[in-house]
């Protein structure tokens, strides 16, 4: 969304600010693969940020300070990424042109499709397809409310950090998948570019859905559901308290009835699952697509117990959990306390690792 000077430097420092905890790596682009030399997780206090509103915001400065010291970072440059019912990204026909006579068009065009007042919003744009016949060009265009995204990065650099760029979190989430495919496809030599896929980042407060085909958006929007429902649906029906019902998130059931927390998931899915009803549908009302072939889920609440099995059942998907180190390397030892149970903390690190993979000025 913003893009200010970049230094040049062979890695790339991706911040991922979410409402129950802080994501940061770092990733060397100095060989031919990405590698991450620096992670670091911190969690914040749930009364920190409370459905992405900040509500205490020395708590939030203070976990950022202490997890880019916990990661041993120095350097002062990040990429972070907002997310939330403030920012808009569709897909918009304009009549075709260069791309820096659309620089100023988009202004005109993003008046006719963006729910705010044009002078309240940052915005940006990528064409998608330069001639798609009758003269005209296919544009992703993305906007966001310049009052949520200066509170985002002046919150960065009160924690005496530069935000170099900030991004969108779904866009991060498949630059991140992007990167994972391209590897499995070097390995297996599959031909899932062709796929629809559903990408599903279950954040805390904050669910993104963006469905992309051969590396396209086609459909992309934020819902008001994520994890801390979960937690306190399991809180309320199971008589768990928060920090156990964190750990059932997580994948932990320990000695609880299973059966009663696939009942709770279930009825807790309801409006996750009308999400991607709605996706699809607006995919076949648009003519992008008639189904989603797979979908793969990240963040927090990847690895809530028996989601995958409902959403493929109840969505007739191949459901799976995104792993976001596929085709990446990293240092031994980079992830510390975490190296023993890696898979049950990838999914947390694909926004961050989406930013981590971009690089100054693309």
């Amino acid at each position: 969304m913003i893009s200010l000077p970049f230094r040049k430097k062979s890695s790339t420092v991706g911040l991922d600010i979410g409402s129950s905890m802080i994501k940061i790596v770092e990733i060397d682009h100095s060989g031919d693969v990405p590698r991450i030399v620096h992670f670091g997780l911190n969690r914040l206090l749930p009364e920190a940020i409370v459905e992405g509103e900040i509500m205490d915001r020395n708590l939030v400065i203070d976990g950022i300070t202490e997890c880019m010291e916990q990661a041993g970072i120095t350097t002062s440059n990040v990429v972070s990424a907002v997310s939330g019912r403030a920012v808009i990204a569709k897909k918009v026909v304009m009549d075709k042109m260069a791309p820096e006579d659309a620089q100023e068009a988009i202004f005109w065009e993003a008046e006719q499709h963006v729910p705010f007042d044009i002078d309240d919003v940052c915005l940006d744009f990528q064409i998608l397809q330069e001639d798609i016949g009758a003269n005209q060009m296919e544009v992703l265009l993305v906007a966001a409310k310049k009052d949520m995204v200066n509170v985002h990065a002046s919150l960065i650099r009160d924690a005496e950090l530069s935000p170099i760029i900030i991004d969108v979190d779904s866009f991060a989430v498949q630059n991140c998948f992007e990167v994972n495919q391209r590897a499995l496809r070097d390995e297996e030599e599959t031909g899932d570019e062709k796929k629809v896929i559903g990408l599903i980042n279950i954040g805390s407060d904050v669910t993104n859905i963006n469905i992309i085909q051969d590396n396209c958006p086609h459909f992309t929007r934020d819902i008001s559901v994520g994890c801390r429902r979960f937690i306190e649906a399991f809180q309320k029906d199971l008589g768990v308290d928060y920090e156990e019902a964190q750990k059932i998130v997580s994948g932990d059931m320990g000695e609880i009835d299973q059966d009663k927390i696939k009942k709770v998931v279930k009825e807790c899915s309801g409006d996750l699952s009308l999400g991607i009803e709605r996706s699809l549908a607006f995919l076949k009302a648009s003519g992008d697509a008639e189904e989603i072939n797979q979908a793969a889920l990240s963040g927090g609440g990847a690895r809530i117990p028996f989601l995958i099995e409902i959403l493929s059942e109840k969505h007739g998907i191949d459901f799976s959990i995104h792993n976001p180190l596929q085709g990446i390397e990293y240092e031994e030892g980079v992830f510390g306390e975490f190296e023993e149970d890696l898979d049950s903390i990838a999914p947390l690190l694909t926004v961050g690792i989406g930013l981590a993979l971009r690089k100054g000025g693309k």
